[in-house]
């Protein structure tokens, strides 16, 4: 009969953070240079394409309520609440936000407390001219 063979390994786990922003530096040189660069998404085109597909997935039936989302997408409830508020805008400006560029700026956290007190506002024409204010130019 064959002994059982038994190995022991003795190896250390170090915790990384959940993932260190990269940035570009000028001059640096990419993988393949016959690609040109990926240009990143901004956060609120993603939010805004997020809040569209969870809307999706409840008319579908295949999550209950927001409580699902949250589980699913291991976040809190007030963040998936703060997500679905964007479809109360008006849709042109839904439709700017997903097709927007300018969520990359540094400001960008400023614009998005903005939008959030925006949602806040049922009238969409009031939700319009605020957002042609000069406050919410995407310059």
């Amino acid at each position: 009969m064959n002994k059982p063979v038994s190995v022991d390994f003795h190896f250390t786990v170090q915790q990384r953070g959940r993932g260190a922003k990269k940035r570009m530096v000028e001059g640096a040189r990419q993988l393949d240079e016959s690609k040109p660069a990926i240009e990143r998404i901004p956060r609120i085109s993603r939010y805004m394409a997020l809040a569209i597909h969870f809307e999706d997935l409840i008319r579908q039936g295949v999550v209950t309520d927001y409580a699902d989302l949250a589980r699913l997408g291991h976040v809190t409830r007030a963040r998936v609440t703060q997500i679905m508020n964007l479809r109360l805008l008006a849709p042109e400006i839904q439709e700017e936000l997903l097709f927007s560029t300018f969520g990359c700026s540094p400001t960008s956290e400023t614009r998005l407390k903005a939008i959030q007190k925006l949602c806040a506002c049922p009238d969409w024409r009031k939700q319009r001219i605020a957002w042609s204010q000069p406050a919410h130019n995407r310059s």
